[in-house]
């Protein structure tokens, strides 16, 4: 659970591949972690369960929206979708 005034890292695609690439490699996760600067050394676990259930796809994050989309084309959507 989050405490409050806790921050949050969030990793890029290519340092999460990087990561798993090492792990692979016979790094340990503490030697990943210190190398890429990741903070929380879990992390990589959960890299790397992911990369094993899904591929590289599975080290995508979905959880954000994208910035800079066009309202219009929500609109859009969302109209096409009403009409269904």
């Amino acid at each position: 659970m989050a405490k409050k005034g806790q921050t949050f890292h969030h990793y890029s695609f290519e340092t999460k591949k990087k990561a798993v690439a090492m792990r692979l490699e016979g790094m340990t996760k503490k030697e990943v972690a210190s190398a890429l600067q990741i903070s929380d050394i879990g992390r990589l676990k959960v890299w790397m369960r992911k990369y094993r259930e899904l591929g590289e796809e599975g080290l995508v994050d979905r959880r954000r929206k994208i910035i800079g989309s066009d309202p219009d084309t929500d609109r859009e959507e969302k109209e096409q979708l009403s009409q269904v």
